[in-house]
């Protein structure tokens, strides 16, 4: 593929991972400041922000990060397999992409209890615990994810050792 295109697809990349990121660290800003204060009215709207933030920003950076990954890695010589640290990049995004969509119902269902006047807003803080916990692993996750794209670790894949020896058909 041209190198333009090699270089939008890299673009969209970088950009939706790096949306995923910010998109994440306003998730835990919110999310601890529910967890922390003690006003009742600031604890509802933070869970009702955290709904809001995850449905609309964070799993949908997610899921362009994944997408535009994919498509750039099949564009560039890095390929999708054929260096280890691309390979560990791949199965950790998938997996905390994963987890994120597991905690959107229960985001979900902390947004609608906020949303109850009578709900107790100490158990709404308590649940909001597992938020925070997930979002910092998430962070860090996401932190760790950039470090292999930045630095590239050595290290080819068998695939890629088969890919190196392979003689290109003449024609």
């Amino acid at each position: 593929m041209r190198s333009g295109a090699r270089k939008a697809a890299l673009t969209v990349h970088v950009t939706t991972s790096v949306g995923w990121l910010g998109a994440v660290v306003g998730f835990l800003v919110v999310a601890v400041v529910a967890v922390r204060s003690r006003d009742a009215a600031l604890v509802r709207a933070c869970y009702l922000t955290v709904d809001l933030l995850a449905r609309f920003a964070v799993v949908p950076f997610a899921v362009a990060s994944v997408l535009s990954g994919l498509v750039s890695s099949w564009v560039s010589p890095w390929g999708l397999i054929r260096h280890w640290w691309v390979l560990v990049k791949l199965v950790v995004t998938l997996a905390a992409t994963g987890v994120l969509l597991l905690q959107v119902a229960p985001i979900s269902a902390l947004a609608v209890a906020a949303g109850n006047p009578s709900f107790p807003v100490r158990s709404l803080q308590a649940g909001g615990v597992a938020l925070v916990v997930h979002a910092a692993g998430g962070l860090l996750v996401l932190l760790a994810v950039t470090v292999l794209a930045v630095y590239k670790p050595r290290g080819v894949t068998r695939y890629g050792v088969r890919q190196r020896g392979a003689v290109p058909a003449s024609p």
